[in-house]
């Protein structure tokens, strides 16, 4: 399973910044960064794209580290693909995801 905290954690400490920083960055509460890491909680993927989007890289780029043996290759072309909707067209898409979830 792939480590989203882990590569957080790494992409952060590359650049040398603090979590306070990170939060101040992505204006993300402190408290929430650190309720992900106290309670190992995946963050959502909203703030995923803001954390993705201070460090520079794609979403795609996000995952795609290492060993991308691991990821089907349907994955790795979602998180391509993803990249490049706009923000209504992510939000219908979650929409739609949500209705298939019963939620």
């Amino acid at each position: 399973m792939f480590d989203v905290l882990g590569r957080i954690k790494e992409l952060r400490e590359a650049r040398g910044w603090s979590v306070y920083r990170l939060a101040l960055l992505a204006e993300i509460p402190q408290s929430t960064i650190a309720t992900w890491y106290q309670k190992n909680l995946c963050p959502p993927i909203d703030k995923l794209e803001i954390l993705c989007d201070i460090f520079g890289i794609t979403l795609a780029e996000f995952f795609l580290v290492g060993n991308t043996d691991e990821l089907p290759g349907e994955q790795i072309e979602l998180l391509k693909k993803w990249c490049l909707l706009s923000s209504s067209q992510k939000a219908a898409i979650f929409t739609i995801i949500n209705a298939f979830l019963g939620k």
